[in-house]
Parts: structure tokens; C-alpha cells; sequence
């Protein structure tokens, strides 16, 4: 569930959330001016592209990254790489294709993979925004607050002003600056001028609100953002707050209608069981067949250890697993949901040694969140 922002070559979407969002002016005589429309089905992506030209496999492969994101997916990213494939990691590859390569890269958590492309991407084209607002998430998935911010301020420098606000800000409350980061989105809110704009930022806000243990001013920012906007991102969060909450039939409420991915079985299951419906076993039954499949295509287990530790965590009380599915996932990815998962786990196991382990770790980077202070699962 990480955020990726997208630059698209003149026209910026959240990948999160698929939002749309206004138009930037060219900066370069060279520079693409593309305004995506929102895909609110499944629908395939043009297959007009070809090796002999790298603008239709690039608009190709944005639609199908952008259909990844919305519907959640994940046959979307293999198409979209299908569309790159006379151009991935071919060091001559024109860098917003490199860009692009790492975008699907990090869809599907090869983040070590992505962050190798992006290095020689922005090497090559320091101008490359969309090229530092991913590597700026990339640091923050790793909890390098620091180099994250550095990211941030290249995005200025490249020319969007906005998206390097969001950017510091959303860093800033990761640290718990979390006075700073309200004040700095609710400015940019008021300033924004279409409603995919304010919905992105609004979640933004929401989540920032959560983790400085604001739940009714997260739960106020999530039901307008989804208002303005909904998207699949969002509403995983808002039901995430929900569920956290004890507000289990509206967090079904929330999840009712979402494409049926593993994240929103998890939480539908999750929602029923703590609710006493026990029609939640079939959800689980489900979410064990699609993890058979996956070892049977031969995917790296290891790329969905968050909802691994979540399934062991809510659904089979297996809270020991959680907490080795959860640490082992730490080593992949390190949102705040993350270190929740694990916190949660180690607390559920009775893991003294595991929530030392924990807290020491999140002391070490910085990572500040009210909900890992001392409320309960």
C-alpha cells in the first residue's frame, strides 16, 4: 500500500489512489504534455505500442499502471512491463521509460530493483521529477527520512512546487512533526483547485491525523477525501482505522463494492469474524487457495508478508507467526502500517524481547506514530 505519485510526463496522478490531478506547463521544449483519464473499469490497455516507438509503449504502460493501482490487480504490471520490454534495463532506454520501469518495479516491491533504475534515471536527467518523487518513497519505505527530504526539495528544483510540499510534509509528520505537516496540507487543501487534488491531499492529512493519535479528526479527513474522490488506497485506510476502532460493520460498509483483492478479503474477513458473522471462514478458505496459487506460479511469498502477518495476526490467531511474518516483512518495508503490524503482533504473542526489539528500531529512525504508544489491537 505504499503511495507512489506519478508525474506523467506533464500530467500528475497519485498511484494510490489513481487520482488525476491539474495540469503542469512544459518546462522543456521536449517534454510530453499528457493528461490521463481516470479508469474506473477493467479495461485493457492500448496494445498500439511498439519497439519503434517508445511514446505509445510509455502512454500504454501508464494506463495499465494506473488500472495496477485502481483495481489492485497485479496481472496489470506484468502488461505494463510487457509494453517496456525493447527498453527494460537497457542502459540507453530514454530515462522516463527508466522511470516508468521502476514505477512497475515498486508495484510489485522490487524496491532494491527500482532503486538501482531510478539512481541511473536521475544520473542521467536530474530533471526527471517523477523520478525523485519515487525515490523520495522509496526512502521513506526504508525510513531514510533524511535522504527522503532531499528527494523532496529535487522535486522543487525540477519545477512542481505542490507535489514538493506534499512531499516534505508528509516526511515531516513520519517524524512527528505533526503540527507542522497539518497547518502545511490544510494550506495546500484550501489552495487546491480541483477535486482529485484535495482528495489526494486530504488523505495525506487523514493519515498524518492517525498518527498523531487524531482518530475522529483521521476518520473526518478519510470521509471527505473519498467524497471529493473515492480510490481503493483510501478506503483500505479508512477501514483500517475502522476496524482498529471497534466500528466493524462500517468498516464492511467501507470495503463493500472494492475490487476483491487479497487486502480487501483480509479486512472483509477480519470485519465478519470480529462481528460474529461466520460467513468469514469462506473469505479465508479463499485467501489460502490464492496463496497456494502463488506458490504454485513460483511468487516470492516474501513480497506479501504484510498480509501474511495480518492473515496470522486477525484471522488465525497464529501470533507468533505474526511476528516472524511481520519482522521479516520490516526488512522488505517499513510504513507506519508496517511497524503497527509488527507491534501489534509482538503484543498479542506477550514478544517482550520482539517489542524491544521494535521500539528500539523505530526510536533508531525516527518513525513517530501515536498508535503504536499503547493501544490494543
Amino acid at each position: 500500500m505504499n503511495k507512489i505519485w506519478w508525474v506523467c510526463l506533464g500530467a500528475v496522478v497519485t498511484l494510490h489512489a489513481a487520482h488525476a490531478a491539474t495540469p503542469i506547463t512544459a518546462t522543456q521544449r521536449d517534454q510530453v504534455i499528457e493528461k490521463l483519464p481516470l479508469i474506473t473499469k477493467n479495461r485493457a490497455a492500448s496494445q498500439t505500442a511498439t519497439s519503434a516507438n517508445p511514446e505509445a509503449a510509455a502512454s500504454a504502460a501508464r494506463e495499465l499502471i494506473t488500472a495496477a493501482r485502481q483495481t489492485g490487480d497485479t496481472r496489470y504490471w506484468g502488461r505494463a512491463q510487457a509494453m517496456l520490454t525493447p527498453w527494460w534495463n537497457k542502459p540507453d532506454a530514454p530515462t522516463d521509460l527508466m522511470v516508468l520501469q521502476a514505477t512497475i518495479q515498486q508495484g510489485r516491491h522490487e524496491f532494491s530493483e527500482a532503486r538501482s533504475v531510478l539512481t541511473r534515471a536521475l544520473k542521467l536527467n536530474p530533471a526527471q521529477a517523477q523520478g525523485w518523487l519515487n525515490l523520495a518513497t522509496l526512502e521513506r519505505l526504508a525510513g531514510n527520512y533524511a535522504r527522503a527530504l532531499q528527494a523532496c526539495e529535487a522535486v522543487g528544483q525540477a519545477g512542481q512546487a505542490l507535489y514538493a510540499q506534499a512531499c516534505q510534509l508528509e516526511t515531516q509528520s513520519l517524524q512527528g512533526k505533526t503540527n507542522e505537516a497539518r497547518a502545511g496540507l490544510q494550506t495546500l487543501i484550501s489552495a487546491a483547485d480541483n477535486a482529485s487534488t484535495r482528495s489526494w491531499l486530504l488523505s495525506l492529512l487523514a493519515e498524518s491525523e492517525e498518527r498523531a493519535g487524531k482518530d475522529g479528526a483521521a476518520l473526518k479527513a478519510y470521509q471527505i477525501s473519498l467524497k471529493q474522490e473515492s480510490d481503493l488506497y483510501t478506503s483500505i485506510a479508512l477501514s483500517d482505522l475502522l476496524l482498529r476502532t471497534g466500528k466493524h460493520q462500517d468498516a464492511l460498509k467501507v470495503l463493500t463494492g472494492l475490487p476483491a483483492t487479497d487486502a480487501v478479503l483480509l479486512r472483509q474477513a477480519t470485519a465478519k469474524k470480529r462481528a460474529g458473522d461466520p460467513t468469514w471462514t469462506e473469505l479465508r478458505q479463499t485467501l489460502r487457495e490464492r496463496q497456494a496459487e502463488l506458490k504454485r506460479r513460483g511468487d516470492k511469498l516474501e513480497l506479501h508478508g504484510r498480509e501474511e502477518a495480518l492473515v496470522a495476526l486477525w484471522l488465525d490467531e497464529d501470533f507468533a507467526g505474526a511476528v516472524t511474518m511481520a519482522e521479516r516483512n520490516l526488512d522488505l518495508q517499513r510504513e507506519p502500517i508496517d511497524w503497527w503490524v509488527a507491534i501489534q503482533s509482538a503484543r498479542a504473542a506477550s514478544d517482550l524481547p520482539a517489542l524491544a526489539r521494535l521500539r528500539g528500531e523505530m526510536q533508531r529512525i525516527g518513525i513517530v506514530d501515536a498508535r503504536v504508544q499503547g493501544e490494543k489491537s
